[in-house]
């Protein structure tokens, strides 16, 4: 198996060609969606799931099998299928245009693969053996979740905002590393994940003061809660 380069790729507005209508294809289409793309579904038949997202106006659909030349225009292709003689067809086509493709379970005709993914927010964690072994991979990342509980959106935002204030400030990239091992070693994600939100901005004010920076508890509050707002789902 090759030596993966890991790469976080921006799919937002570009079009994705997922080929299948199986559930499994419902998986990467919704997938990709999340990541902003422009899905488009090829199959002779549809899953509810998929036609569930359709009916949403969040993918579109192109009933028909496959033929040489459908790969056009599309700037990732993702296939589900079973056909061998298919999966060769569609890697000659994807190579020959220089596309990025994965067809799923078998990493021998993949440009790329699909790591299990765990977000929280503004932060992606990545697990792959590899294409040897994804559900491995997926017991990995399950395993992972309770070391990054749903609160640590909340943490990294308000990171992001001292982060800001130590930039305007001037603070070298040294000293911002060393602060954020301050940050990282406090007790601030412990104390947003107990809903004790103003304490957690307080001891990020205290932090910053350390470094010389003397900034209002209730403007960084305010800042932290526009974030939060401005980065809110829909």
């Amino acid at each position: 198996m090759p030596d993966y380069f890991p790469i976080m790729l921006d799919v937002r507005g570009r079009q994705a060609l997922v080929i299948g209508g199986d559930s499994v294809a419902a998986q990467k289409a919704t997938s990709l969606l999340a990541s902003g793309a422009e899905v488009v579904v090829q199959s002779e038949e549809f899953c509810e799931e998929l036609l569930e997202l359709a009916a949403q106006c969040r993918l579109s659909l192109r009933r028909k099998a496959y033929t040489p030349g459908d790969l056009a225009g599309a700037f990732v292709v993702i296939a589900s299928t079973s056909d061998m003689q298919q999966a060769r067809t569609l890697w000659a086509e994807a190579y020959g245009r220089g596309q990025l493709i994965n067809i799923v379970d078998v990493p021998a005709y993949c440009s790329f693969i699909m790591p299990s993914v765990l977000r929280r927010g503004q932060l992606t964690v990545a697990v792959s053996t590899g294409g040897t072994n994804p559900s491995l991979a997926k017991r990995i990342r399950h395993q992972l979740e309770g070391s990054f509980p749903p609160n640590y959106d909340a943490y990294l935002r308000l990171a992001t905002v001292a982060r800001a204030h130590l930039r305007r400030a001037g603070v070298s990239y040294e000293q911002r590393d060393v602060f954020f091992g301050d940050f990282f070693a406090s007790d601030i994600l412990a104390l947003l994940s107990e809903g004790e939100t103003m304490q957690a901005v307080m001891r990020t004010a205290t932090l910053l003061q350390a470094y010389g920076l003397d900034v209002e508890v209730s403007d960084l509050a305010a800042e932290f809660e526009e974030k939060v707002y401005v980065n809110a789902p829909g």
